[in-house]
């Protein structure tokens, strides 16, 4: 008698999409088209048919006119989709409407990214960030669905008035929420700032990671410190931002952190819940902006990072720190095109930059001596002259500075020229005072 074997994984989710564009200048490239099914298949979905649609008359109850409706219901009816995706915005009357229609769950951009988030948070804190926006873009949702709830009677009796309705009730449950999850990100917050002021006293330099989602951040981060983050080709494949030690050949240990990836239409959920994260980078002494120079749609893609930095230095009121550039994937560029790159980066470009192959190591080592030659941009260069009895503060200085000249003269002292950072120039006035002059 042969064993039945029952399979009681469910089926996997099969995703219909539509990009729906309205003038020719939102026209989606094949760029979008890639993009679009790697956030699909990011969230683990099947996917059944991406497809771009003009939408020439809005039909404010549903988005999408009646004939590309159609066409969608039967295109969903005949790939078996379980999901719809409409790469775009609706309105939650019209995400309603939609899911009447047909028969399915239907979720937006926002939603969709939402819930990759939600699938790639591991740490405490990245669990609260997704919560706390999921709950915002929910309530943002809220409609009347629930008819037979439409009053709760408030207090007990024939006279008693009207109580509040399922709407309120359900609003007030999740502002309680949001409340909680911003106390527990502000002590997030809080933690930051104590570890940010501990790399400040011992001088380290912090280089953060920004990047559009899939421009191999994560590749170039485990490249450049050895570690062993996840790194995989889809959007979002990393989320939880990640610090770890970079050696530095004159300047010694830096810390480089990793930020999630950015990606065109982020919702403003995401930035607002994620502001604690990404105002990391804000406060590091050099941004690292990683593109990818093998994608089509990449000038576009820096301008997208490029207006997100830009908010967060609005609305935080911290300044943007000097920018470097890494032009990423040369290995995936024909060889012409990846010399003609390595040629135009040695020039004065603005912003600096280097192109490298975060997956073979190429330019790497440019990478690095680019790093270290604009960290040491922000140094102040002193001169000191320490006599032969002060030794430890002779110590002092090759470890925590760049000693770039050092004389001796007849009487035994030595004349030395260091660069410094600010934070260690105030270290060493006092713990040796007297050494400096009154106007270094």
């Amino acid at each position: 008698m042969t064993e039945k074997f029952i399979d009681r994984l469910p089926a996997p989710e099969i995703a219909g999409v539509v990009i729906p564009w309205f003038t020719p200048a939102d026209r989606p490239t094949p760029d979008r088209l890639l993009e679009t099914s790697g956030l699909v298949e990011a969230l683990g979905c099947q996917l059944g048919f991406v497809r771009p649609d003009q939408v020439r008359n809005v039909n404010p109850s549903y988005l999408l006119s009646g004939g590309i409706l159609d066409r969608m219901a039967q295109d969903l009816k005949d790939a078996n989709c379980t999901i719809a995706v409409i790469d775009g915005a609706l309105t939650p009357v019209q995400q309603r409407n939609l899911e009447t229609r047909l028969g399915l769950k239907v979720i937006d951009r926002t939603g969709l990214i939402l819930e990759i988030f939600g699938l790639r948070a591991r740490t405490k804190e990245g669990r609260l960030q997704v919560e706390l926006a999921r709950i915002l873009y929910e309530r943002s949702r809220l409609v009347r669905t629930w008819t037979h709830l439409e009053r709760q009677r408030g207090g007990s009796g024939f006279l008693s008035g009207p109580g509040e309705s399922q709407l309120e009730a359900d609003r007030r449950m999740l502002d309680d929420k949001i409340i909680r999850l911003r106390r527990d990100l502000d002590e997030v917050k809080r933690t930051r700032a104590v570890q940010r002021a501990g790399r400040r006293r011992s001088g380290t330099p912090v280089v953060a990671l920004v990047g559009y989602t899939n421009s191999g951040k994560s590749t170039l981060f485990n490249r450049l410190t050895g570690a062993d983050v996840f790194a995989k080709n889809m959007p979002f494949a990393t989320l939880d931002p990640t610090i770890r030690k970079l050696q530095l050949p004159a300047l010694g240990e830096a810390a480089l952190i990793d930020t999630v990836g950015f990606i065109s239409d982020l919702p403003t959920h995401l930035i607002d819940s994620f502001q604690a994260t990404l105002e990391e980078s804000l406060q590091a002494d050099l941004l690292i902006h990683v593109r990818d120079r093998s994608s089509a749609a990449e000038l576009e893609q820096a301008e997208d990072v490029m207006i997100v930095l830009e908010r967060l230095e609005s609305e935080s009121g911290l300044t943007l720190p000097p920018i470097i550039e890494a032009w990423n994937k040369l290995d995936a560029v024909p060889a012409a095109r990846a010399e003609a790159m390595k040629s135009f980066a040695a020039s004065e470009v603005d912003p600096p930059a280097v192109a490298v192959s975060a997956l073979t190591g190429e330019g790497i080592d440019d990478l690095i001596a680019l790093i270290e030659g604009s960290l040491l941009q922000g140094r102040l260069e002193v001169e000191i002259v320490l006599g032969p009895e002060q030794g430890r503060a002779r110590a002092w200085l090759h470890q925590n500075g760049e000693v770039t000249g050092e004389q001796a003269d007849e009487g035994g002292a030595s004349r030395l020229i260091v660069r410094l950072s600010a934070e260690r120039l105030g270290q060493f006035k006092s713990g040796f005072p007297g050494l400096l002059s009154e106007g270094a």
